[in-house]
């Protein structure tokens, strides 16, 4: 029915934003990352340049103090991108189960109504969400060669792919229904 080809195309329009949003999370991830190796190295490098103006325990004590911001520092960061992607899961289980839902809910009401209106507009919708879920694609791609810019190395980023899987979630969900 149209309803499961408008479902699969969606499907695949939201795991791809949530790839995108995962790449940016990388991004952020990686990039706090190298900027706590850097200001730990500048700033053991300054302290380093003091000479001996500083006490060797005055110098030891404040290189210990700022690793230990630095830990904090990256504790927080490592909690919030862990969290976000977290969110972000959840958010893509939810809104698939929310479409799942809405192709069965749809298929009923047109069965017990006897009017095909939705499946017409589904089947309408289809090459419109085609081209959405195509530059979605696209900016999830760039986003991945961002991050993995930032990286310096590669990282995983994921491309969404076609998934038939929920085609047949969406028919056991008319079944159930």
């Amino acid at each position: 029915m149209a309803n499961q080809k408008l479902a699969t195309v969606t499907n695949e329009l939201i795991e791809s934003y949530g790839n995108t949003a995962k790449n940016v999370i990388n991004a952020y991830r990686v990039g706090n990352e190298r900027a706590v190796v850097f200001m730990d190295q500048a700033f053991v490098s300054a302290i380093g340049k003091t000479g001996t103006r500083l006490s060797a325990k005055t110098r030891h004590n404040a290189v210990a103090a700022e690793k230990k911001l630095t830990g904090y520092y990256a504790k927080g960061v490592e909690l919030t991108s862990d969290n976000a992607d977290l969110m972000v899961n959840k958010a893509v289980e939810l809104a698939g189960k929310g479409l799942v839902q809405v192709a069965a809910n749809a298929g009923r009401f047109e069965k017990s109504i006897g009017v095909t209106t939705l499946s017409t507009l589904a089947t309408a919708a289809v090459p419109a969400a085609k081209a959405v879920t195509k530059v979605a694609a696209q900016i999830e791609a760039k986003s991945g060669v961002l991050a993995s810019k930032i990286a310096g190395k590669t990282v995983k980023a994921k491309v969404a792919t076609a998934k038939r899987a929920v085609a047949k979630k969406v028919v056991r969900a008319r079944k159930a229904a």
